[in-house]
């Protein structure tokens, strides 16, 4: 017991103590994050690549098409987990090989399978920590954020305001739960798919005319805004709760 009273071992002990354990699915990732770039796993992701092999990517397609689409769900699923760069490429050459539809939707599954991963391996391993350290503040933020976590998530993923790596974090250290934070990515980003995937779909004749695709294309008016409109609505239950909150307390 301490000079002033307290039970200063009662105290210690509510802190979490760091273990191997809780770090090990993060440790995990930095390190095959760390070989990816040692072996350069990251070039192949890139247009120079899929030009290169297109010939022998399209003919695996059509002779075993399911194990292709399972193989390619993987590896998405391994880079978004990893945090490399080439989602949008990916989710375009998703279109390219097996069509708007089924390469869109095979970009959900394994983009929102790597997000899950990452999300699952930081809330592991660092909730309880954050919140032993930053005390209050982080749980006021926690509450704020759970209330609407679903619609922030639609918002945060329909409309690329953050990187989506940073998207993945954040949620898993203010509480969101599993089955909202899955929910939230694959809805949320099934809008970006269907236009990269869409894209991917004509990439064929680009390839022959030897052109690089844009993938700013996202960016483009006709098709941000109407995003952002998506984005909009997903904030209008927000707004209605926090409205009915205020009258609630007499705040007109």
């Amino acid at each position: 017991m301490s000079a002033d009273g307290m039970d200063t071992k009662g105290h210690d002990a509510a802190k979490p103590h760091i273990s191997l354990g809780r770090l090990l699915p993060v440790l995990v990732l930095v390190v095959g994050l760390v070989l990816a770039y040692a072996f350069g796993v990251h070039d192949y992701l890139s247009f120079d690549s899929l030009r290169d092999h297109r010939e022998e990517l399209t003919a695996w397609v059509a002779r075993d098409w399911l194990r292709a689409v399972l193989v390619y769900m993987a590896v998405y699923a391994v880079v978004v987990a990893l945090s490399l760069p080439g989602g949008a490429l990916l989710t375009i050459v998703g279109g390219f090989l097996f069509g708007t539809i089924p390469g869109a939707l095979a970009a959900v599954i394994g983009a929102t399978t790597g997000a899950t991963v990452v999300f699952l391996a930081a809330r592991t391993a660092f909730h309880d920590m954050l919140h032993a350290w930053a005390g209050p503040f982080l749980s006021r933020m926690e509450s704020g954020f759970k209330a609407n976590a679903f619609n922030y998530l639609l918002v945060l993923r329909l409309v690329p305001l953050f990187p989506f790596w940073l998207v993945n974090l954040v949620p898993a250290f203010l509480g969101v739960t599993l089955r909202t934070f899955v929910l939230g990515t694959a809805i949320g980003i099934i809008p970006g798919a269907v236009v990269y995937a869409s894209f991917g779909n004509g990439l064929g004749a680009l390839i022959d005319a030897g052109v690089s695709p844009d993938l700013s294309v996202i960016f483009k008016p006709a098709i941000l805004v109407p995003i952002i409109g998506l984005a909009l609505l997903a904030l209008v239950p927000v707004a209605y709760r926090w409205h009915k909150s205020r009258r609630s307390h007499g705040i007109d």
